[in-house]
């Protein structure tokens, strides 16, 4: 059973996001002075007692105004009180009650979903009472002075909000496998997201930079539990300004540190970038695991050479990621984006599996006897004593040797090969680590390992 969603509903600039990062206990949600920082739906989770939920930032919500964003931010404010089972409807306590506030709290009365009403920046405790006083004539019930920023008046407020939700106890414990979509801006993240889901759980508009935050999406397929995160597109550093845009390309590398797995979103009318390589690059670096997306594949003319030739170019340009597996879809038609979740799958299982130190041993021996390690002008020659696996997520493999610099990296890259083509590892960046140790501390390692066999 997924976890209850608790909404959090209010004009621009009255500091939902403040409250959200309060509530949940993180620094996550995007906090600007400027108003419409927030466009989708954004999940965290949070507990309280023994009640653990998610709280979902909206964005302010302006009824008499349909320019720019504002309808589609309508539309996903309105999306997440549909999913609710309580909502948090937040207004200004240093500003006091407006008409704008007036229209929500009419609006809301008119849903079924139970309404708390927190009047936000309220930092002296005094003032605060007096401040939310004011709000009474809203007609949601008792107003709550709180402070997002320091925290006044939350844990009032969170006690009653957790009367609505059910007990953890309640909730069946799933697995779960984060998710993260990175890509260049208008290569279509978001409208994968939206396939995914079924719903427009995220803005799609051709205005680059539309998705801000890193949006949390949970959904189920067949028992399993998926967190997909949809990030702001990353453009070249030097094109960004400090402000809302550099907050939301931290989000998404927050997001890649995060993830179990990367769907790594490339754009098939322009094909693979120069700013493409370097995110591949970035998500290399993290060792996590991943599949490579080519979007709007629709739009390609084709014949029968097309993929063949598409794919050569995809893997000469991301040469270093050619354990990645790769898909060509249709995020608009949903053209093959299901079988995206068995990609996923595969490349999840393969980021945390874990190799016996025999199954290791026997790879490094038949790969010494097809190749053995180069020998110096000098006549030295480099021995692999034994590898066993020391971490998952991503694999990775110590191999102890009589002096690791005797090995080149054409022979490194040779070892690295074997491994994959014996033991798999698809989806997932491998790391060997080569370590130089004397032989009799190996011979002492292995008469130990053998004695506790």
């Amino acid at each position: 059973m997924p976890l209850p969603v608790v909404a959090i509903i209010g004009r621009p600039n009255v500091g939902k996001s403040t409250l959200v990062n309060r509530l949940a206990g993180v620094n996550e949600a995007i906090v600007h002075d400027e108003a419409g920082v927030t466009r989708d739906r954004t999940y965290k989770e949070a507990f309280w007692g023994d009640r653990e939920f998610l709280v979902v930032d909206t964005g302010g919500l302006v009824f008499d105004d349909d320019t720019e964003f504002l309808p589609l931010i309508r539309q996903q404010a309105m999306a997440a009180l549909a999913e609710a089972s309580v909502a948090i409807m937040v207004v200004d306590g240093q500003v006091g009650p407006t008409a704008a506030d007036e229209t929500i709290a009419t609006w809301l009365r008119q849903q079924s979903v139970p309404v708390l009403l927190a009047v936000n920046k309220c930092e002296s405790v005094e003032q605060g009472l007096v401040q939310a006083a004011e709000f009474w004539s809203l007609g949601l019930g008792e107003p709550h002075a709180v402070s997002g920023i320091h925290g006044n008046g939350t844990g009032d407020l969170l006690d009653q909000l957790i009367t609505y939700l059910p007990s953890t106890d309640q909730l069946e414990e799933t697995s779960e496998i984060r998710v993260a979509i990175i890509g260049r801006p208008n290569v279509g993240k978001s409208s994968l997201l939206n396939a995914f889901v079924g719903e427009n759980r995220a803005i799609v508009s051709p205005i680059s930079g539309t998705t801000r935050d890193a949006i949390d999406t949970v959904v189920e397929r067949q028992g399993q539990r998926y967190r997909l995160i949809d990030t702001a597109g990353i453009r070249k550093k030097k094109q960004v300004e400090y402000g809302t845009e550099f907050f939301s390309i931290n989000r998404s590398f927050k997001a890649i540190r995060r993830s179990d797995v990367v769907l790594f979103v490339i754009d098939a009318l322009d094909g693979v970038t120069e700013q493409d390589q370097k995110l591949a690059g970035r998500i290399a670096e993290e060792g996590r695991a991943c599949v490579i997306v080519v979007n709007k594949w629709d739009a390609i003319e084709k014949n029968s050479h097309t993929i063949y030739e598409f794919d050569k170019a995809v893997r000469d340009r991301l040469n270093f990621m050619d354990w990645a597996e790769t898909i060509y879809i249709s995020a608009q038609t949903g053209q093959r984006v299901e079988k995206i979740i068995d990609l996923i799958n595969t490349a999840a299982e393969q980021h945390k599996r874990r190799v016996s130190t025999s199954v290791i041993n026997e790879v490094l021996e038949d790969a010494a006897r097809w190749h053995s390690p180069p020998v110096t002008r000098q006549g030295r020659q480099g021995k692999i004593y034994y590898g066993t696996q020391v971490s998952s997520q991503p694999p990775t493999i110590a191999l102890f040797t009589n002096e690791a610099k005797l090995f080149n990296e054409n022979y490194r890259r040779y070892i690295e090969r074997q491994f994959r083509q014996s033991l798999g590892f698809t989806g997932t960046p491998m790391r060997l680590l080569w370590r130089s140790k004397k032989l009799r501390e190996v011979e002492r390692n292995t008469a130990n390992r053998a004695t506790k066999v």
